[in-house]
């Protein structure tokens, strides 16, 4: 299972490395050529993803690794930080571009305005947008499909790279059809796509923070938890329900009362049931923690 998962995640890296290798010499050059600053911005854009994609495929091979002496609930975290520099080099990038292009808009409102791009920039950021956004929507469905944060940061990675194609591609559109006098165009429309980059990044860094700070799993996913105890009907006053995430594994700990004079081998065959129905939910490497208590009764008369 976990090398399945493994494989799934490493092919779709793969694949998203090519395209960001791919992309980022096509936009260097047509940036280059096409005499556009907002393109050449683009391809470190995209230089970052490439970058990103060794983070998610050096981090994710380490969190796969089983438990061991030094990690009892084995290496998930590593998962974990890896989504936290995906979206920390998200944030360095967007506030990069945002320098970049204010720094532009202001020397054109100065009277220096940007050289006027040429098509093949134009070419670049339409490749850019139809590549970027398909092997989002592959990346995004992987990261869903195997429950990793790392790789559905990635994701949005590539979504944002399409985002600020987008940008660079009305910017420097308008500017081919407006004339010099709009080519202020080009720098104005990275700006915006920039402000959303980092608006991303930061959604990204604040989900990783809460993972690494122990924050409890989603209220739905507890809710999901109670439900599952609750058609058990051998337990009861289900408390102390304590969850968290360790990379893509949960880990759900929970106080559970049943009738005292149930034999204690018993009450351990009916708790491992439980537990599969848990892992049947929420994935066979869930780490479940269940302490069992006798049925508190009222005191003979």
């Amino acid at each position: 299972m976990q090398e399945n998962r493994n494989i799934a995640i490493y092919r779709v890296t793969l694949w998203g490395a090519i395209v960001n290798f791919l992309l980022v010499a096509l936009k260097f050059v047509a940036g280059i050529i096409g005499h556009s600053a907002a393109m050449i911005a683009d391809a470190v854009h995209s230089l970052s993803d490439l970058l990103t994609d060794f983070i998610v495929v050096f981090f994710v091979r380490i969190s796969s690794k089983p438990a061991d002496a030094d990690h009892h609930y084995g290496h998930g975290k590593y998962e974990t930080l890896a989504t936290l520099l995906v979206g920390t080099s998200l944030l360095v990038v967007g506030a990069v571009l945002l320098k970049n292009s204010s720094t532009k808009i202001i020397d054109a409102i100065q009277g220096n305005p940007p050289a006027v791009p040429r098509f093949i920039a134009l070419g670049a950021a339409i490749a850019s947008i139809i590549l970027k956004e398909l092997i989002y929507h592959v990346t995004l469905g992987v990261g869903k499909r195997v429950r990793s944060d790392a790789v559905i940061a990635n994701a949005w990675h590539h979504r944002t790279d399409a985002l600020s194609s987008i940008g660079t591609g009305l910017g420097i559109g308008g500017a081919l059809m407006l004339g010099s006098d709009w080519a202020v165009l080009d720098p104005i429309a990275a700006s915006i796509v920039s402000i959303l980059i980092v608006f991303t990044a930061m959604k990204i860094m604040a989900r990783a923070l809460n993972e690494l700070l122990e924050k409890s799993l989603p209220k739905e996913v507890e809710d999901e938890i109670r439900r599952i105890v609750e058609e058990e009907s051998d337990f009861q006053c289900l408390h102390n329900l304590r969850t968290r995430s360790i990379g893509s594994v949960y880990s759900i700990e929970m106080h559970l009362r049943i009738d005292g004079n149930t034999p204690l081998f018993e009450a351990h065959h009916r708790s491992a049931l439980l537990e599969k129905r848990l892992r049947e939910a929420f994935g066979n490497a869930t780490l479940i923690n269940l302490h069992i208590e006798p049925l508190k009764t009222k005191p003979a008369q």
